[in-house]
């Protein structure tokens, strides 16, 4: 597994929130879901895309965007469009008057909008629960970025198009996973685009001794590794291999190791209903007590408290 890979291991979609939007002319619709990872992909039409704070993104048939929560935003047709509805928490739809839509704009299944043939076609995914794992990802995106089909041409569109209106057996499955390619697609054509200010440990996954070692250490982080290990490993010398991991990754190694196994432990608290001990055995510590005391030094609260907060 490669880094990237990685951090996208732990926002994978479960029960993500996928519709295809059809809007004709004027429409805008107001986002305050606070959702960490939202996808928007342009199949006809044009749209904008204005954050709270920062310049609106003009998207065209083809283009990508993906809005980095919980900071809300505005898509519409003009950018003088007034929203029409506004996307709470929990996928609740409102008039602006706070009066509830009640399902009048449903168009079938997952199609949601103004009518089926309209102007202005977007499939949008979202992420709607945050993932430990991600906070490096989320970190290193913009609030708000695109992606156009001359770096990202996207192909799964004419098989996200045919499947996000199937109601069968297995079909949220299908669609989750869909949208995870599709994030690690446009993620991976943002970080590599000319002139990109891609993240450290990004850049460093093309170092012949960093990005073996970062391999290895999301690989299989409970074991226990030293770093004299990881440059045998990498065929350097422990003094080289601590100095170059540094330089590139912006972290030491063993600092980098900590916040992988203590973010894998806090998906694993979110998401099982493992004991502390099991946990502790799976990301690489020696007890459930080593845990619960490395957890709360970073996290600031137990794992307990952060298991009572996630459910």
């Amino acid at each position: 597994m490669d880094a990237l890979a990685g951090l996208l291991e732990g926002p994978r979609a479960r029960g993500a929130f996928m519709i295809r939007a059809c809007f004709d002319p004027p429409w805008a619709i107001r986002v305050e879901d606070r959702a960490p990872l939202t996808l928007m992909l342009m199949v006809r039409g044009e749209a904008w895309v204005r954050p709270d704070t920062g310049d609106p993104v003009r998207l065209r048939a083809g283009d990508v965007a993906i809005a980095r929560g919980p900071d809300a935003y505005t898509c519409s047709d003009a950018l003088d469009t007034a929203p029409q509805v506004r996307i709470l928490p929990g996928g609740e739809c409102q008039y602006p008057d706070g009066a509830s839509l009640n399902g009048s704009m449903d168009l079938g299944v997952r199609t949601w909008g103004s009518g089926l043939d309209g102007d202005t076609v977007m499939l949008i995914g979202t992420y709607p629960w945050p993932g430990e794992v991600s906070a490096r990802l989320l970190d290193a995106l913009p609030p708000l970025l695109t992606v156009g089909p001359d770096l990202c041409d996207c192909p799964l569109t004419p098989f996200l198009m045919d499947e996000i209106v199937r109601d069968e057996p297995g079909q949220e499955v299908v669609l989750d996973r869909t949208l995870d390619l599709l994030v690690i697609n446009t993620v991976r054509a943002w970080f590599s685009r000319p002139g990109a200010a891609a993240p450290a440990w990004y850049r460093a996954l093309s170092d012949p001794v960093v990005g073996r070692v970062l391999r290895l250490l999301q690989d299989d982080p409970a074991h226990p590794w030293t770093v004299a290990t990881l440059a045998a490993k990498a065929g350097v010398s422990r003094a080289a291999l601590a100095r170059r991991f540094t330089d590139l990754v912006g972290e030491p190694v063993m600092t980098y190791l900590t916040g992988w196994r203590l973010a894998l432990a806090a998906d694993r608290l979110r998401d099982s209903s493992d004991t502390l001990e099991a946990i502790a055995r799976r990301v690489g510590y020696g007890s459930a007590f080593a845990l619960s005391s490395a957890f709360k030094r970073v996290y600031g609260i137990s794992p307990q408290e952060h298991r009572s907060r996630a459910a």
